[in-house]
Order: C-alpha cells, then sequence, then structure tokens
C-alpha cells in the first residue's frame, strides 16, 4: 500500500552507450545487475522504463540485452516503457523494442534498421613495397577477409549472406514487437536509414512524443520520482583504463569482428 506522504517512485534504467562486449560497453553482462534491480523495484508499479541512448554496436549483445528484458518483463507481469533521449538507432533501436511502449523527442535520431560490416584491403599496398605475406592455415576459409589477401568473390557472397542473414532477424524482431503498428511502405522503415523523431511516429516506429520525466508522472502520478539504475563504474585507474579503450576502439567501430548494429 502506498503511504499518503511517499511520493511514488518509478524504476529507470539508463542504456547508454557502444553495444559491445567489452570494457566500458553496454553488455548483458555489465547491465544485467542493474535491469534485475529495475524489474524487482517494478513490482509495485508494475513499470519499468528504460532510457535509452545509444547508436548501436554488436547484434549479438543487443538481441541478448534485448531477450533478456522481455524474459523478466513476462515473467513478472511488468509493462516496459522505452525512451530514446538523443539517440536511439540500430541497436539502440533493438533495445527499445524490447519495451511495450517507445517514446522519444520529436528530434531524436530513431531507426537505421539495418546491419554493416566491414575492414580494410592492404594486399596491394604490401605488393607496391614488395612486402611478403607469409600466411598458413588449416581449412579453405580459415582467413577469409583476411586484410592482407586479395579480396575473394566467394568471400563477398558469404558476408553479404552473413549480413542479409542478420538483417532478416532484425525486421523479424521489428515486426514481433512493433507489429500493425507500422504504417507505411517497408523501404524507409527497413532500408538502414535513419530519421527523426516524428517521422518515426508517422511510420509506427515510436508510440509517441515524450520524456522521461514525462513518463514518470504519466506512470506514477503528479507526484511520481524516477529512480535511477546505472552499472556500478569502474575506480580510478581502472576507470581512465576503460575510457581509453573505449574511446580506442569506438573509432574502429568493431567492424572486422562481424555484423554490427550501426
Amino acid at each position: 500500500m502506498q503511504l499518503p506522504w511517499s511520493k511514488p517512485k518509478i524504476p529507470v534504467v539508463a542504456l547508454r552507450g557502444i553495444i559491445a562486449a567489452r570494457p566500458g560497453a553496454m553488455s548483458l553482462v555489465s547491465h544485467s545487475a542493474p535491469i534485475e534491480r529495475g524489474f524487482a523495484l517494478a513490482k509495485k508499479s508494475k513499470n519499468l522504463i528504460l532510457a535509452i541512448e545509444s547508436p548501436g554496436g554488436s547484434a549479438a549483445q543487443s538481441d541478448l540485452i534485448g531477450q533478456f528484458i522481455r524474459r523478466r518483463a513476462e515473467e513478472l507481469g511488468v509493462t516496459v516503457t522505452a525512451v530514446i533521449g538523443d539517440i536511439g538507432a540500430s541497436g539502440g533501436y533493438w533495445l527499445a523494442c524490447a519495451g511495450d511502449r517507445i517514446y522519444a523527442n520529436r528530434l531524436s535520431i530513431v531507426g537505421s534498421i539495418g546491419v554493416i560490416t566491414g575492414g580494410f584491403g592492404l594486399d596491394r599496398f604490401i605488393a607496391r613495397y614488395d612486402i611478403e605475406r607469409r600466411l598458413f592455415t588449416a581449412g579453405e576459409n580459415k582467413a577469409r577477409m583476411e586484410m592482407f589477401s586479395p579480396l575473394r568473390e566467394q568471400d563477398t557472397r558469404f558476408t553479404q549472406d552473413l549480413l542479409d542473414e542478420a538483417h532478416g532477424m532484425f525486421k523479424a524482431w521489428v515486426r514481433e514487437r512493433r507489429g500493425a503498428r507500422l504504417t507505411g511502405a517497408e523501404d524507409p522503415i527497413f532500408d538502414g536509414g535513419y530519421m527523426m523523431g516524428q517521422r518515426a511516429l508517422e511510420l509506427g516506429l515510436i508510440d509517441g512524443l515524450g520524456d522521461v520525466d514525462t513518463l514518470v508522472r504519466e506512470i506514477g502520478g503528479a507526484k511520481a520520482k524516477p529512480v535511477w539504475l546505472r552499472p556500478k563504474p569502474p575506480r580510478g585507474l581502472l576507470r581512465l583504463f576503460s575510457l581509453g579503450v573505449e574511446a580506442t576502439l569506438g573509432v574502429a567501430e568493431e567492424r572486422l569482428s562481424g555484423p554490427v548494429l550501426r
């Protein structure tokens, strides 16, 4: 029972940053604890808010986090509301689709439902300087997409098939979660492009325009307060090291490791 002098509290889980299985990034390992804490606090109100600020990243981690949120929501009967701030694109939008409702600002960057990977081809560079590449493998495709070797047509086909498969899973997830709310032709929705919140609302990618504070009061009443939940930051030198690693790997965008939702 809510005491008359107490203020309703709505848990808000912050999902912020690049999505990747590395220190300093957003992953299931780094964010499972605040998500679990959020659902524990949501037992009274039966509501949880996801505050999303992410341009995307790892396809696998996006799916792991999204599926984890849905399992807990269904087990506990909690309604999940996703709120996109500046950006909830690609993997960030994948996470938003774990919500039963999605809100954004009219100027938020939303969508980018596509998959990307890439790298560099340096075979002609080393040939120009008469550098001999020595590579030994067991397995015809063990060195697939190796940057110092010429790109093979079969590797191009393989990589495109991989991206198309991941893109198909992304589209299926959006259709599953958004259903009949999606409107209009599929091209502007699933072509990999991003848009602002107002356009996303017209296409059914979000349910309305709003921010965390507005949604907290809508859910819990005029006196409701958000309870923000975030991963514990590393301390001291470890924090500086993590920030340096994140900045360095953020530039690389992990595009050599597989499909990326970015």
